[in-house]
């Protein structure tokens, strides 16, 4: 890399920072901080749970926003000063490590400006993720799970937590249904991104013959939602069934009726929860997944409705196909919305999808 090229690229993410700089409205996010830090003073703060929990939210939500950009921007003046004593010195060594730190550096500003484009109602939440297998059997359960450790992988790497809600074994291999809660700032932001049909390609490793199967996952994904959102659910209009729930969780999970499930008849939208050990506190994560499912129906509706007056055509469900993973006849992940192709498929499902996802995001938002 030559020497004007460095100057160039620097002055490039100089230029980045300072858009970043203008958008975020700084001292509007401090002060807005410093309020939300003195009602946490109150004595009553704690009084109503569910709006504390949102203050905080808010609060931590901002606080991140700030600190990630004082840190590139830190970065940026520590590459800045490499540079002058480069000119000064001519060292080739300060020059290697120079480069070198370039490419991580231009990956963070990358995410700290896809953060700035997450500013849609609930991006920021923690999000809920079920997959379902489609036709097939055994072939599609074992690729559900595949999916499973894939998004755990990716969970784990952005440092977020993940609770499984509700876990449905397959009879041979793999998982039948799966809902899981990912926590973290901007869950829900990134991983809406992954909403929809997923295809494998592969030799089947249940099939003695060899032979090419093609299996099916559908994937679904909506925001947890804080007591700031007011979804209406009828006493009539649900129906509560509880059992025994199934797989780990010691011995009191498979003695008592503590799995719950609650299905909401005008919308036939049924959701369990079985992770808890009391059917009380299953109830209450059931009830919150159904409001973020219901919430999400509302949303698909008014889509289509624009769709409609756009003259737009859009396909739904099982048609929605978005991904496709290929290891036979070669080997490719392909993203059928942006036509992003990876060629190490095996990197994909050990959890690297954010390029998938900052594809489809950047163009959302264009």
């Amino acid at each position: 890399m030559e020497f004007g090229e460095i100057k160039s690229e620097l002055e490039q993410m100089k230029t980045r920072i300072a858009q970043f700089r203008g958008s975020l409205d700084l001292d509007e996010k401090k002060e807005r901080i410093k309020e939300l830090e003195l009602e946490m003073l109150e004595a009553d703060f704690w009084d109503n749970q569910k709006e504390a929990q949102s203050v905080i939210n808010e609060m931590n939500g901002l606080k991140h926003l700030l600190e990630g950009f004082e840190h590139i921007t830190t970065i940026l003046e520590d590459l800045e000063i490499s540079f002058e004593l480069i000119k000064e010195e001519n060292d080739e060594e300060l020059l290697d490590e120079l480069i070198h730190d370039l490419d991580p550096f231009r990956k963070k500003i990358n995410d700290f400006e896809l953060e700035l484009l997450l500013s849609e109602p609930y991006d920021a939440n923690n999000a809920i993720l079920e997959l379902h297998p489609g036709a097939g059997g055994t072939e599609s359960q074992d690729f559900a799970s595949i999916l499973l450790r894939m998004y755990q992988r990716w969970a784990d790497d952005m440092q977020y937590k993940v609770d499984i809600l509700n876990y449905l074994p397959g009879e041979e291999a793999g998982v039948k249904s799966v809902t899981l809660l990912v926590k973290g700032h901007n869950a829900y932001g990134y991983l809406k991104a992954e909403k929809g049909v997923h295809r494998l390609v592969r030799i089947s490793p249940f099939d003695s013959s060899g032979r090419r199967h093609t299996s099916f996952v559908s994937c679904d994904v909506t925001p947890e939602l804080t007591g700031d959102v007011d979804i209406e659910v009828k006493s009539e209009e649900i129906k509560i069934d509880t059992y025994r729930a199934s797989g780990a969780g010691g011995q009191h999970v498979n003695t008592t009726d503590s799995a719950v499930r609650i299905t909401h008849t005008p919308t036939n939208t049924i959701v369990t929860c079985q992770n808890e050990r009391s059917q009380i506190k299953n109830r209450e994560s059931a009830m919150k997944m159904l409001k973020s499912k219901l919430y999400q129906l509302e949303i698909e509706k008014q889509q289509e409705e624009l769709a409609e007056i756009r003259g737009e055509q859009k396909e739904i469900g099982w048609g929605s196909q978005i991904r496709s993973y290929v290891f036979h006849p070669y080997t490719m992940v392909k993203d059928h919305r942006t036509n992003v192709e990876v060629g190490n498929g095996q990197s994909v499902i050990d959890g690297e999808i954010s390029p998938f996802i900052d594809a489809y995001l950047r163009q959302q938002m264009h």
